[in-house]
């Protein structure tokens, strides 16, 4: 049987002040002593040393898609789900983000007493109060655990909502009531009457049409313009939710908060890879995943690439979206960190909530599946300029750009045989291959245009494949490769690997990766591990891109 998401719940998780450590430690040297006066001796002058780069930060692993029982249609307690996170599998940070419904049950999966509660207020009362006291008796030390929400979009799909406020940020959990009330059709009598008295005066409710998504979205930046996100979660699950138009116009509306979408989705422990089970027919092969990764980011020049091709800031960000793994006979997704990885970049000033804030919004990171790889160094340099992973390089026609790429995989990943049987199959992930794409940037359509709909790039191809013939193992232990070209226009670069061949079947054909298909074998054990055996062996990563701008 398949693990069927029902339409009901909400949620989000809890803030505690947290930083991401860096050293400043040092020596004070800078007291003098004489030598009572004799001839200093003679020194040897030593060559200075090569200057190294500033280390301004360091990269945190993540995850922003999570849900615990207090969504019902998930089964795990939060207390199981943090276990996992942050202690089995050592994310620095994660987001619970329940569904944005009602509550029939607390973190601990036991019925509200007093009946169902809007989520962001079963959010404030029980969720966040609940990690504030494991962390306060010692549980997840130095890690950050945070809330949000995923919001049902009025016409689309879901919506990954956080909205955080004060210094340090934490969960604004009087906006996100403030947000439920407005944006969803919960009923007056759940809300405190002041309250919606107060809310009345300040705006109206809007819940019905695609308008009314566009007009969340507008709120979130009227209100907390930057300290808040809006990322579209799973975009192509169910047929016809978005069109091109719709990605560029949340966006457009709100470029600070709109600008991901998660990719590389996860429920990867589904029959149906990803919970993508609409039926398996040709006119549905925008809504299938390929190697796990929905076709929004997986199609070589297809919407993602069409959005960055207008020189968008937008970025793909990896899941869990975890419910529960097993239970039963039916099965969901891994858990957070298990499967599934975030690498976000987060500089030492920022930290704390903001730290992740800023570096999702960065687009220095890249996600993969089955740690394929734990490390990616991705850059374009030209003389003494350089572009990394969300960033740009400015270079001049005619100058010569160096693309890097330089990564590390783990001496094991996650795999288990049986599934939850505790006994670890040692699997080494391995690199296969890695695909170079690019794309030109051009000027952007404006709305209503024809070009504005468009969810193609067609200008976005593969432009170097390298393997491990190409690659070099460097002083650091990356793997390192590099590839020029003369400047001429501009272009965005972005990265995709995996541990598959060219061409495997039923996988791959020329690199690119094909829709995965439902796996329907009865017994539930067997299932489960043929879902896990597929998933371990079909692993991909995904950079976010760097963008080359060119000047005369």
């Amino acid at each position: 049987m398949r693990h069927m998401k029902s339409a009901i719940s909400l949620a989000a998780a809890m803030t505690v002040a947290f930083a991401f450590y860096g050293c400043n430690g040092s020596d004070d040297t800078s007291s003098t002593s004489g030598n009572n006066g004799a001839t200093p001796p003679t020194t040897t002058p030593v060559t200075p040393a090569t200057p190294q780069a500033e280390v301004t930060g360091k990269w945190t692993t993540g995850d922003l898609h999570v849900h615990t029982t207090e969504s019902d249609d998930a089964q795990s307690k939060l207390v199981d789900v943090l276990d996992q996170a942050m202690i089995t599998n050592n994310l620095d940070w994660t987001a619970i983000t329940n569904h944005l419904r009602v509550s029939t049950r607390d973190q601990n999966g036991t019925a509200i007493v007093g009946g169902p509660l809007p989520f962001s207020k079963a959010m404030a009362d029980y969720e966040i109060p609940a990690v504030r006291q494991l962390q306060v008796n010692g549980s997840y030390v130095n890690k950050l655990i945070f809330s949000a929400f995923e919001w049902d979009m009025p016409t689309h799909d879901h919506m990954n909502v956080g909205i955080f406020t004060g210094a340090p940020l934490a969960t604004a959990t009087k906006a996100a009531n403030q947000f439920e009330y407005y944006f969803t059709n919960r009923p007056d009598t759940s809300f405190d009457a002041v309250d919606v008295a107060n809310w009345n005066a300040a705006g109206t409710r809007a819940y019905t049409t695609h308008a009314d998504a566009v007009k969340a979205v507008a709120w979130l930046r009227d209100n907390f313009p930057d300290s808040s996100y809006a990322l579209i979660n799973h975009p192509s699950r169910n047929p016809g939710k978005y069109t091109a138009a719709d990605y560029r116009e949340f966006n457009d509306t709100a470029p600070n908060i709109a600008f991901a979408v998660e990719g590389m989705v996860g429920n990867q422990m589904e029959p149906d890879r990803g919970g993508y089970n609409s039926a398996y027919i040709d006119a549905n092969l925008k809504s299938r995943v390929y190697g796990g990764v929905d076709y929004v980011v997986a199609q070589v020049g297809g919407i993602w690439d069409a959005m960055l091709g207008d020189g968008r800031r937008f970025w793909n960000v990896g899941d869990s979206d975890h419910h529960f793994k097993t239970v039963g006979t039916n099965s969901s997704g891994y858990f957070p960190g298990e499967y599934a990885k975030t690498y976000v970049w987060i500089e030492n000033k920022n930290t704390g909530i903001k730290g992740v804030l800023e570096g999702v919004r960065s687009g220095k990171m890249f996600s993969v599946f089955g740690d394929l790889i734990n490390a990616l160094d991705f850059n374009v340099a030209s003389g003494a300029s350089k572009g990394e992973m969300g960033g740009e390089l400015k270079a001049r026609a005619g100058e010569t750009v160096t693309v890097t790429i330089r990564f590390k995989s783990p001496d094991r990943n996650n795999y288990q045989y049986p599934i939850n049987g505790g006994v670890s199959v040692n699997m080494r992930p391995v690199v296969d291959h890695i695909d170079l794409i690019a794309g030109d940037v051009t000027p952007r359509a404006a709305s209503g245009t024809p070009g504005y709909s468009k969810d193609t790039n067609d200008s976005t191809k593969v432009v170097a494949t390298f393997t491990s013939a190409d690659w070099k193992l460097d002083k650091d232990g990356y793997n390192t490769v590099t590839y020029t070209y003369k400047a001429a226009k501009n272009q965005y670069f972005r990265l995709r690997g995996t541990n598959l061949g060219m061409n495997v079947a039923g996988e791959t054909t020329n690199g690119n990766p094909l829709p995965d298909k439902q796996i329907s074998i009865t017994d539930a054990n067997a299932r489960f591990d043929a879902i896990n055996a597929r998933n371990y062996n079909d692993l991909w990563f995904y950079s976010n891109p760097v963008f080359v701008t060119v000047g005369s």
